[in-house]
């Protein structure tokens, strides 16, 4: 007899499908992984037929949509139309027509709105800034439309920075921790870093995902802002990191002088989410020494 798959995610293979799928196994929920990549199910959320026929045979209570490039470059461009933008239309349209009892969540970043400098909330205006913004906008847009004019439990989370130890080093965070590791080791490599000036959130993944179950599982809110609402500079991140093994970061590390960030101050104003019951348990310095340790 077939197992009941009562979740599904697509785009499982990254640092929030493991985390969520470990937290929807502790609640004895069966979950079908999918991905381009890994030990998943393999199949493209940009592929209609394929998304239509595994909602149509599954019909399950949950489905997360996390499939993306994350980066802003504008060569990314179609990538991230296809699994972001073209991806929620196919959820979308496949529960309409087949699960409608599903509940939808769709993944939304700090990185559509307009920043100012101030902390960003769910009526932060958007701002369609990169190619990758755009597909986030077009998502939000589409899940407001089917859940206006066909009912449907959709749900977006709109994610701020959030690390692990499955990080790989294209993100700042993991690329510090592992210098720092390699150059305790003896490497005598220089990490170069732009401006650590800037301040974001260090928040954790499983964090995140405790919240996406809390707002998945009412019937009130549909959207929220996923994060702490504190703020630390790159430049602590690095001292501390150093830090902890008692080396001189200012030894180790070359500044580009020419690099421009995209924001100099990127935080939420999570009163919604908190509303809702969640708070985050890791702190700066539990993620830090969770992320040197690997």
């Amino acid at each position: 007899m077939q197992t009941k798959i009562n979740a599904i995610i697509f785009g499982a293979s990254g640092q929030d499908g493991y985390f969520l799928s470990r937290l929807l196994q502790q609640q004895k929920i069966n979950v079908l992984g999918i991905s381009r990549s890994g030990n998943f199910v393999q199949g493209n959320v940009s592929d209609y037929g394929f998304v239509e026929s595994q909602i149509k045979l599954h019909r399950p209570d949950y489905i997360f949509h996390f499939a993306a490039n994350s980066t802003t470059r504008h060569d990314a461009l179609f990538d991230n139309h296809q699994a972001i933008s073209t991806g929620t239309l196919n959820i979308l349209e496949s529960v309409k027509l087949h699960s409608p009892q599903s509940r939808v969540f769709l993944s939304g970043s700090a990185m559509q709105f307009k920043n100012d400098g101030m902390p960003i909330s769910e009526t932060t205006a958007f701002e369609a800034s990169s190619p990758y913004s755009v597909a986030r906008i077009h998502s939000v847009y589409a899940a407001r439309y089917y859940r206006k004019y066909f009912g449907l439990n959709v749900y977006v989370g709109y994610f701020f920075n959030h690390d692990s130890y499955l990080r790989s080093e294209k993100h700042v965070n993991k690329k510090i921790t592992v210098a720092v590791n390699n150059i305790r080791s003896g490497s005598p490599e220089r990490l170069v870093l732009g401006n650590i000036d800037v301040k974001k959130e260090f928040n954790f993944a499983g964090d995140l995902v405790d919240a996406i179950w809390v707002l998945v599982n009412q019937n009130n809110i549909y959207e929220a802002v996923l994060g702490s609402g504190k703020a630390y500079s790159i430049k602590e991140w690095v001292m501390y990191c150093f830090g902890k093994y008692n080396l001189d970061w200012e030894n180790y590390i070359d500044i580009k002088k020419d690099f421009f960030p995209e924001y100099e101050l990127l935080v939420s104003d999570p009163t919604v989410i908190m509303g809702l019951g969640w708070q985050p348990k890791t702190s700066f310095y539990q993620l830090a020494d969770s992320m040197l340790a690997q």
